[in-house]
């Protein structure tokens, strides 16, 4: 009896989800064929051809950071290489006109664009705001950026789609609805093996609150939402045609998520090394004052404290008396209230190590005086624990500081690695090692550290604005097939 009342339940239920899946199906195809239509009917060119439509997924576009650098030589690139293609990007950006944003580009970067591009207008780009989530903050994001690609895919139908900023649920989106071909630049995963295991280990970092690291049963929970999502980011990215990140840490982490080696290579972002390889470089004169210099913004995970702390501990073990004078000078980027807060804290963390006197801050300064302090820095200091690559190390071996990197990340694989057999810069990891590996630089001859900055220099040339246009355009070509 029990067994005919299940098949009596159970047979409907199957028959119900069978008939559910073919109108979903059906609808899905709908839509799919709905919007290639639509492409078809876009207008054609001068020639009587519909112009290849290349987009670009970059809610951001007007931001000014590294990432927006990448996007812009991208487009460049493209427009020097194909004749008959048209850019378009799908930004959130509203307050900015196409041409305000194209001339921002220009002055930021020195990068001027051969042919216009083609602005996409989403209006719904808090949907992918962090503030807008503060619990389950990947999965509500991703959550958003699909709801965003939907509305960026109804505007403009393109023929190949690249995700610029790393919104990976947008993918699936534009390749089986869009009919696009899709590649990702992948600048940082959205979720890493590195995340899952500082829950496992149920370690208190800046993304892992001490309320969760102190429960058991909340580890545990997160580590399961953690599992699920790096699961669903792996099927969404594996669906792409070609992906490109930034550096071989990333490699490594979407290698691992994404199991999409074949169509996987490593891109290195352009850095404007040009610029910085323009001060001149000679032995050290004999100088009352030496400075170390830090350059990025005051985020958590860039962790300006251990800065302090390894420099307090350096000036604490340095001979009395002992000349010259060391500065340490901490160069960055307030975006908001919450970093001009942490600048107040960092300030209040040298008042408490009696190092005040010897600490500067300079916040959102001009270009040229970044140069400047770069030129005239001995060391250049960086403490975050994997960076996924570090264009602001490359800019101070560049500039010709001697640099002192985080033993981990893009840094350790990429970056401050030996060339022609050569020392390039130093690697640390905690408060201790870099007390020590600065006491060790400063020790040096100035001839033996002007070798160590001229190595770094030869070295930093494979992340220019030539190699990355090179590296790009093999990687993208599967696409133009």
């Amino acid at each position: 009896a029990c067994f005919r009342l299940l098949c009596s339940l159970l047979l409907p239920a199957l028959f119900l989800s069978g008939i559910l899946c073919i109108c979903l199906v059906v609808l899905l195809w709908g839509v799919r064929l709905w919007l290639q239509r639509k492409k078809q009917l876009s207008s054609a060119g001068r020639d009587g051809k519909r112009p290849l439509l290349v987009a670009f997924f970059h809610p951001y576009c007007n931001a000014g950071g590294g990432g927006e650098r990448v996007l812009w030589c991208a487009i460049r690139t493209l427009q020097k290489k194909y004749r008959n293609v048209t850019c378009v990007v799908y930004t959130g950006d509203k307050d900015a006109t196409g041409e305000e944003i194209v001339e921002g580009a220009f002055r930021r970067f020195n990068i001027k664009l051969i042919h216009p591009v083609k602005f996409v207008f989403l209006e719904k780009r808090f949907l992918v705001e962090a503030s807008l989530y503060p619990h389950f903050t990947l999965l509500g994001q991703s959550l958003g950026s699909v709801f965003l690609g939907w509305e960026a895919l109804l505007k403009c139908v393109p023929d190949i789609y690249i995700d610029s900023m790393g919104y990976a649920f947008t993918i699936p989106l534009f390749k089986y609805l869009g009919g696009c071909r899709v590649g990702c630049y992948v600048h940082y995963p959205t979720i890493s093996t590195d995340m899952l295991s500082v829950v496992r280990n149920q370690d208190t970092r800046f993304n892992n609150a001490a309320f969760i690291t102190s429960s058991p049963l909340f580890s545990k929970f997160k580590l399961v939402y953690y599992y699920f999502f790096a699961f669903m980011y792996g099927l969404v990215g594996s669906c792409s045609d070609v992906v490109m990140v930034n550096s071989s840490w990333t490699l490594n982490h979407i290698l691992s998520l994404w199991r999409a080696g074949a169509c996987t290579s490593v891109v290195y972002p352009p850095c404007d090394v040009q610029t910085f390889l323009d001060i001149p470089l000679e032995v050290e004169k004999s100088t009352s004052e030496y400075s170390i210099v830090s350059v990025s913004q005051f985020r958590p995970e860039k962790d300006h404290p251990l800065q302090i702390r390894a420099f307090a501990k350096l000036l604490k073990e340095k001979r009395v008396g002992q000349e010259p004078s060391l500065k340490l000078i901490l160069i960055g980027g307030c975006r908001n209230q919450q970093d001009e807060e942490r600048v107040n804290k960092l300030k209040c963390l040298c008042e408490e190590l009696g190092v005040s006197d010897d600490v500067i801050f300079r916040i959102n300064i001009p270009f040229e005086e970044l140069k400047r302090h770069l030129a005239e820095a001995t060391i250049g200091l960086h403490t975050m624990w994997n960076e996924h690559f570090g264009i602001g190390v490359v800019e101070c071996m560049a500039a010709g500081t001697v640099i002192l990197a985080h033993n981990s990340g893009g840094p350790k694989l990429d970056i401050v690695v030996p060339h022609e057999g050569r020392v390039t810069g130093f690697l640390a990891e905690d408060e201790d090692g870099y007390a020590e590996t600065m006491a060790y630089i400063f020790s040096l001859s100035p001839e033996k550290r002007l070798e160590i900055r001229e190595n770094a220099r030869r070295s930093v040339h494979r992340f220019s604005d030539q190699h990355f246009e090179e590296t790009f355009l093999l990687s993208v070509e599967p696409l133009f097939k």
